[in-house]
């Protein structure tokens, strides 16, 4: 193993030749004065991007030649960036007001490759294989975008999907965003009254969904929740069912219904017509976890959205037409929208619809990463440290020769995973923890293909994003944990909320904290070569004594250990020695089925945790439980966990994949303060 503080993949010297950002930074010192020389240190290229939004902006609107309308006078905008000093929601004269005069349409840059190129390659856990060239995809997309139109959807309107993460949710989203509707999407495992709480503030005019969905070898079938969901929104004129698990279901218990192949048909043939619209005109409604109340519902553009991804994907990923990104995500979770925007850069997709593991087949991704010549590899922090814990070690069992990045987001990746990544998934691979949000739909800190990767940490910061690490008091922290903000506007900010008028809920959201910042919500460090670890959420920090502290921290600890298949810390209210109010430390483990709960294991779990964090890091009370919950996007929950220690009502209890988890915090004998 590397000494704890050596690189663990570097990038070739000549990497400023061979990458896309080495490339785009020798172009832009070409043609803009203000910016560093191309050869340049990372740290000059992004504090130049940070303070030069409109110079950088602009010119990677140009490097990634964005398709928009011709303006009568020539270029595509009049203003790369109006009211760059205010960060707060956008106001329609004050600003931040991005590329004003912009006419673009989100579909038409995701579908200017029209050839016999694989475009989408979609999975199940039983290894079927669906393949969608650039052709076929675009002839799909016009289909339904005809078939949309003749049913009345308009610009603006409503696009809902309730579908596994399969071929024809994409066509589905790109032919909405084609016409400019607006879509937006829940997984099949949302139950009904989920569904509901997100789709029935939007009022959707259409519904994509599927007849059911296959998950860890069980069918489930969807239509009955369908129907629930039809009868429950009154602005639902039509629902397309796509066909999963039987090729002739019956729905006639299905209101309003069509067969995705009769509505596909009853396009066919109608010349596709991209839309023009400006540069913020609504794209996707993505929605807040709901773990805390009725969802929030993020509105996103389709140029700031675009735009971010482009980046993203050109130049911190490096992405290259003949290349294959895979993430593991359902269509409820930001890393679909993700993925499926890597069509801008002619890569394939590949979409995987299915459980990440079984005990029967545990290595099912690895296989699907192997078969099919996947180059980058996404999936949760989890699912690493799962293969970690199940002794998996693809690079011996697997053809890995393709791969040559790992993606990883949901939640801090330890640093234990990092060493098994490059211990047993593939010695010199580049992995990439990239943390941003569903907020966003992007990134604040991702990979960097100029710089190494340290355990334990994500390698940068992203272009164009002034993200700083500030205390208490606003000040900017270097090497001390704080509040992630960014302090300068960014095209990917939600353009409103739905519902929010006046702007109070979106203030509130991210600008309540402190003025002029977006505040994140992450409670982390930027480290002196300016890398950043994440300690957890904000609203999930513990403070015993007055000391915060970042519950990863303590999951770092914790979860190596070969007893542990995982964990989840909270802080229980309880009076100090004063009889004023403090917190203590509780921590909840599931145990491997072969293991046994008993005082030594405990202790053992302390010593790590006072060994390599500190004695105020360590719980006073640890407890084992049979499960853990969380939510749909596969996030622990601690505030639910919280809620029910505390004997308040979890208030979105739709927003768990497995609710029934709660039953084993209530009324705890180990936490009665009595």
């Amino acid at each position: 193993m590397a000494p704890p503080d050596a690189p663990l993949w570097t990038p070739p010297a000549d990497a400023r030749q061979r990458t896309a950002m080495g490339r785009f930074f020798t172009e832009v010192a070409r043609t803009h004065t203000s910016s560093p020389a191309a050869d340049a240190p990372w740290p000059d290229w992004h504090a130049w991007s940070a303070r030069d939004l409109e110079s950088f902006w602009g010119a990677l609107w140009r490097w990634a030649d964005i398709i928009a309308e011709e303006q009568p006078g020539g270029g595509t905008w009049d203003a790369v960036l109006i009211g760059r000093a205010r960060v707060a929601p956008p106001d329609p004269l004050l600003g931040p007001l991005w590329f004003e005069g912009a006419r673009l349409n989100f579909a038409e840059n995701l579908l200017r490759r029209r050839d016999d190129a694989v475009a989408i390659i979609a999975r199940d856990e039983r290894a079927s294989s669906r393949r969608l060239t650039y052709r076929e995809l675009h002839d799909q997309v016009a289909a339904v975008a005809a078939a949309l139109r003749a049913s009345g959807v308009v610009p603006g309107d409503r696009v809902a999907g309730f579908l596994p993460n399969v071929p024809e949710a994409v066509v589905a989203m790109l032919a909405t965003a084609s016409i400019g509707a607006v879509w937006s999407s829940c997984s099949p495992d949302f139950g009904a009254r989920g569904v509901l709480d997100r789709f029935g503030q939007i009022e959707p005019r259409v519904l994509f969904c599927a007849d059911g969905y296959r998950y860890a070898g069980k069918e489930i079938d969807c239509l009955d929740r369908v129907r629930e969901i039809t009868e429950a929104i009154p602005s639902l004129e039509r629902v397309i069912v796509v066909t999963v698990l039987r090729d002739a279901p019956d729905l006639s218990r299905v209101p309003r219904v069509v067969g995705w192949m009769e509505f596909l048909s009853s396009g066919e043939g109608v010349p596709l017509v991209f839309e023009q619209l400006p540069f913020s005109h609504p794209l996707y409604i993505m929605y807040s976890s709901g773990t805390t109340g009725l969802p929030k519902c993020m509105v996103h553009g389709a140029g700031g959205t675009l735009l971010q991804h482009v980046k993203e994907h050109l130049l911190h990923l490096d992405l290259q037409r003949d290349d294959r990104l895979f993430y593991f995500t359902t269509c409820g979770w930001m890393m679909w929208n993700w993925l499926v925007s890597a069509l801008a850069s002619q890569a394939t997709i590949v979409l995987y619809d299915g459980a990440p593991m079984t005990p029967d087949h545990p290595a099912l991704l690895w296989d699907l990463c192997a078969e099919e010549r996947v180059t980058v590899f996404g999936a949760s922090a989890k699912f690493l440290a799962l293969s970690e814990k199940g002794g998996l070690a693809p690079g011996r069992t697997h053809d890995l020769s393709a791969l040559r990045t790992i993606l990883s987001t949901g939640s801090p990746l330890a640093a234990h995973s990092f060493d098994y990544v490059a211990r047993e998934v593939k010695p010199g691979v580049m992995l990439a923890s990239i943390s941003g949000g569903t907020d966003i739909i992007s990134c604040f800190a991702l990979g960097n293909p100029l710089l190494p990767v340290h355990r334990g940490e994500l390698q940068s910061f992203g272009l164009g994003m002034a993200v700083e690490i500030w205390d208490a008091a606003g000040q900017r922290v270097v090497g001390t944990p704080g509040e992630l903000v960014c302090t300068a506007p960014f095209p990917s900010m939600p353009v409103a909320f739905w519902n929010d008028p006046g702007g109070a809920r979106y203030r509130e959201a991210y600008f309540g904290t402190y003025s002029g910042a977006w505040r994140h919500g992450d409670w982390a460090e930027e480290t002196p070569r300016g890398g950043l670890i994440i300690y957890g959420r904000s609203d999930a920090t513990l403070n015993p004594g007055g000391v915060r502290i970042g519950t990863a921290e303590i999951y770092r600890q914790v979860d190596p250990l070969p007893e542990i298949l995982e964990s989840v810390v909270i802080g229980q209210d309880v009076p100090d020695a004063a009889g004023g109010a403090d917190v203590r430390i509780v921590l909840f483990v599931r145990l491997q089925p072969w293991a046994t709960f008993s005082d030594a294991l405990a202790e053992r779990m302390r010593q790590a945790i006072r060994g390599n964090a500190s004695p105020h890091h360590v719980p006073k009370v640890i407890v084992p439980v049979a499960d853990i919950p969380r939510t749909l996007s596969g996030k622990i929950s601690e505030v639910a966990v919280r809620d029910v220690v505390h004997r308040r009502p979890v208030t979105n209890r739709d927003a768990l994949s497995n609710p029934e988890s709660l039953m084993h915090f209530r009324d705890l004998p180990e936490l009665r303060l009595d």
